[in-house]
């Protein structure tokens, strides 16, 4: 049996990529979504969720290259004061200060329930963790998470590892940034036992974040293995606000919504005997 879940990321970033994740779960094939509680346009991203109650929304955990919910004082071996207060920007210095013991796994966690604690806030039942940029691989973020996830009553969290068969349609350098991280693979599984969490088998769709087309998700899907999988996804429609945003998915987010709402990729569903599944079915399991 192939079970699918297809989470669109940034809910909340913009009124365009708010639009856009709507329309892909309402005219397609999205069935999750995960809400930035500092984006932007969070108010406008919680009263679409509300009208739409089959979509199961989650919790996009954003320590890096974003705003925090605490103080700067609260959070100094994450945020950098200024005005307004910022996580640092890049993921390699993070990746460096995780592999340098230098981030505070009670800060992340406090960080963590505040986020998930101001989505719950805003009347969402937050259904799943997942984080901006897959910063959860590293171990000192994972458990700070699954503290966070226990203290909230949220049972699922995204399985962040991608096969390594499907990393050969990315870029080099996509390549082999997955073969790297896939060293925390066996961590991942160890901290999941201990905690009572839910977790798909794995994601699909890393490898061509950015570059996602009809051709690629059904390659996706025809290759699926057996079990309960995660399709990642980051549809949306360009606006201004998108503009002044320092992100290298732009364009990619209209030819994904695109691919997402197309009549092509709900028969590649089908014809796979591909069910499709939310987050909060699976942790109902």
């Amino acid at each position: 049996m192939r079970r699918l879940i297809i989470n669109a990321d940034d809910f909340g970033l913009t009124s365009g990529v708010n639009r856009g994740i709507r329309e892909s779960h309402q005219s397609g094939v999205v069935t999750s979504s995960t809400l930035m509680a500092c984006g932007a346009q969070f108010q406008e991203a919680v009263a679409l969720a509300l009208q739409v109650p089959r979509l199961s929304v989650g919790c996009h955990v954003v320590l890096v290259d974003g705003a925090p919910v605490l103080s700067v004082e609260q959070l100094s071996s994450l945020a950098i004061a200024g005005s307004p207060p910022r996580f640092r920007e890049s993921l390699i210095g993070f990746a460096g200060r995780a592999a340098a013991r230098r981030l505070d796994q009670e800060q992340i966690e406090q960080e963590v329930t505040a986020q998930i604690q101001k989505l719950q806030a805003a009347g969402i039942a937050v259904s799943h963790l997942d984080s901006h940029k897959h910063t959860h691989i590293f171990p000192v973020v994972l458990r700070g998470m699954l503290r966070a996830a226990k203290n909230c009553g949220v049972r699922g969290i995204r399985n962040p590892f991608e096969p390594l068969v499907f990393a050969k349609v990315g870029s080099w350098k996509r390549q082999f940034q997955l073969r790297m991280l896939h060293r925390y693979r066996a961590t991942f599984r160890n901290e999941l036992a201990d905690a009572a969490m839910v977790t798909p088998d794995g994601c699909i769709g890393i490898a061509v974040t950015g570059g996602l087309t009809l051709a690629a998700f059904q390659g996706l899907i025809e290759n699926l293995p057996d079990g309960t999988w995660e399709l990642v996804s980051h549809p949306g429609y360009i606006d201004e606000d998108l503009d002044e945003i320092k992100t290298r998915l732009r364009a990619s987010r209209e030819k994904e919504l695109a691919v997402l709402t197309s009549a092509a990729a709900k028969e590649s569903l089908r014809r796979a005997q591909i069910e499709l599944i939310s987050y909060h079915e699976l942790a109902a399991k």
